[in-house]
């Protein structure tokens, strides 16, 4: 698995903790698909939309999803697994980010459990799988299967065809939200990396 070193000064800067993280996870879909709304929407566009540039960059990838304002979550769950540090370096990354809205779709009290520091190595695992190395962005994803290999070491499957982009058949709702070190693609529900094979 990826190691990851922790970046204090970053995760200071970001100034979240879980407890405001978890109110902020009992925002609406309402509120994210409005936030989604901003960013270059991917479902159902064709191939010659898919290739319009991404808007220029505001900022690494922790910077613009915290601008954002529906990844506080994310933001938070990567503060405590000591994550911020890789994802402002230089990368590049490809990052399929939840919204605050698809870590409240998981069981009621999950996000409490892996923010706990006993459960850090399952929240790394669980987002470096949402995590490809190199910027991919969606018209290098169209008309095809993708098949990615994450930072956290297993695979993902990418289904570009029908005009639209999954990740494990979890939808990609806004696509190529550019960062200064790569690019972020929005889905609505949290990738479980799968379980490691018996031998």
């Amino acid at each position: 698995m990826f190691t990851f070193k922790m970046f204090a000064s970053a995760a200071a800067a970001l100034a979240l903790s879980a407890a405001p993280a978890m109110a902020d996870c009992a925002k609406t879909r309402t509120d994210a698909a409005a936030q989604a709304a901003g960013f270059q929407t991917i479902g159902y566009q064709t191939a010659s939309t898919a290739k319009k540039p991404a808007k220029a960059a505001k900022g690494d990838i922790i910077d613009v999803a915290v601008g954002a304002g529906s990844f506080n979550t994310l933001a938070a769950a990567l503060t405590a697994a000591g994550l911020v540090d890789t994802l402002k370096t230089a990368g590049p990354f490809t990052v399929f980010a939840p919204t605050d809205a698809a870590f409240a779709k998981l069981p009621a009290g999950t996000v409490d459990s892996l923010l706990k520091p006993e459960n850090r190595a399952q929240l790394v695992s669980i987002l470096t799988y949402h995590v490809v190395p190199g910027k991919i962005t969606s018209n290098q994803l169209l008309e095809k299967i993708t098949p990615a290999t994450t930072v956290q070491g297993r695979q993902a499957t990418i289904d570009g065809r029908n005009g639209r982009v999954t990740v494990n058949g979890v939808a990609v709702t806004a696509a190529d939200v550019a960062a200064s070190n790569g690019v972020i693609h929005v889905i609505d529900t949290v990738l479980m990396p799968p379980a490691p094979k018996s031998h």
